[in-house]
């Protein structure tokens, strides 16, 4: 169908003995559109193109706001309704087991940037898009401009209350600006590029203002959690949002890789999502794999610039390898212990893999290191 799965598995536990089991055999938008960015770094532009496919068959049954759902079955099923099975007793008894995923009909705003951006590379590196995508895309960027300022759930899918999470609004931005750079490079009609502009300033003016925390110098998980530390705004140098040395960014960094008992993130070069000051799910559960990437790519494109950073990038790259296992596949989390935890394998952690290994690799070549 050209759908990717986000992972084989369903049930197996962020945490041995815990609730947080959940089915994965899904496609969601999220996860395969960073899967596009990664075939295409690797030459398989075919794979690629068949989930642009996919996405324009689900293009046709969009919600009637015109929004998408932010995950579809392997054949597009839109309803993908979660129960908990309660005859089983789980992986090592961590109950409840659940099938379908009650996330399906979550707002979460950052897949439209995921999926713009997608297209963007997809246009760039494989066959143009056709016109009818574009048209279908540009309703998607429209949407964000009508809803961009909406709190949701985001990456994590948190199921509590709904909040402006940074990570949401950075793809927000990426949503329009890649909807823009398209317009551009291929001369695509755009009656509404004022607007677009007009929007994408306001998105990053917003980030700056009410997502830095000055007093703690990095950036936080939401505008209300004005405390709270999440390893999701990793991905602004990775995406083009900011510049990998501004120094907002760098300081960051520095604040992740701080140990966890500091107000950090980071043990054992392992990176946990949340500051848990404020989540306790995020040192109860193991570390989350594709994070740890995304801190080692986040240095890599800023040691194109530092070499002390390049070559903490390399260090920790080597050293997030051992964690795999004898196949050298990855799972969700990692354990303090050095234990897989989660569904497995999981898309989110190769793809992670995949795009630094290629960056740190080029970062090296060009230093001749």
């Amino acid at each position: 169908t050209g759908a990717v799965v986000a992972a084989p598995t369903f049930s197996l536990p962020e945490a041995i003995g815990g609730r947080r089991n959940w089915d994965y055999r899904f496609t969601w938008v999220r996860d395969t559109s960073f899967t596009v960015y990664a075939l295409i770094r690797l030459g398989l532009v075919d794979e690629a193109e068949a989930y642009m496919g996919f996405m324009e068959r689900c293009f046709a049954s969009a919600n009637p706001d015109g929004s998408l759902q932010i995950m579809y079955g392997l054949r597009g099923e839109k309803e993908l309704t979660e129960q908990e099975l309660p005859h089983l007793s789980g992986y090592r008894c961590s109950k409840p087991v659940r099938i379908g995923n009650g996330a399906y009909d979550h707002l979460q705003l950052d897949i439209y940037g995921e999926l713009l951006d997608a297209a963007y590379l997809f246009n760039k590196f494989g066959p143009p898009i056709s016109y009818d995508m574009w048209c279908s895309l540009r309703k998607l960027v429209n949407y964000v401009c009508d809803h961009w300022n909406t709190p949701d759930m985001s990456i994590w899918e948190v199921r509590s209350q709904e909040q402006h999470f940074t990570y949401s609004k950075v793809m927000c931005w990426v949503a329009v600006d890649r909807g823009l750079r398209l317009s551009e490079k291929r001369v695509l009609p755009c009656p509404d590029r004022d607007r677009w502009f007009k929007v994408r300033d306001e998105i990053y003016e917003q980030i700056q203002e009410r997502a830095y925390n000055k007093e703690l110098k990095c950036f936080v998980q939401s505008f209300e959690s004005f405390d709270v530390l999440d390893a999701a705004v990793l991905i602004m140098p990775l995406v083009f949002f900011c510049s990998p040395t501004d120094p907002r960014l760098l300081n960051t960094i520095e604040r992740v890789l701080l140990p966890p008992e500091k107000g950090g993130l980071t043990a054992n070069n392992l990176v946990y999502r949340c500051a848990p000051c404020r989540l306790t799910v995020c040192m109860w559960h193991g570390s989350f794999t594709m994070c740890c990437f995304w801190l080692i790519e986040a240095l890599t494109r800023a040691g194109n610039y530092r070499r002390d950073l390049l070559m903490r990038a390399l260090v920790m790259f080597q050293q997030m390898l051992d964690y795999g296992n004898h196949l050298s596949l990855f799972s969700e989390e990692i354990a303090q212990g050095g234990e897989l935890l989660g569904n497995f394998p999981q898309a989110f952690s190769h793809i992670a893999v995949i795009s630094t290994a290629f960056n740190l690799d080029r970062a090296l070549r060009q230093k001749r290191l």
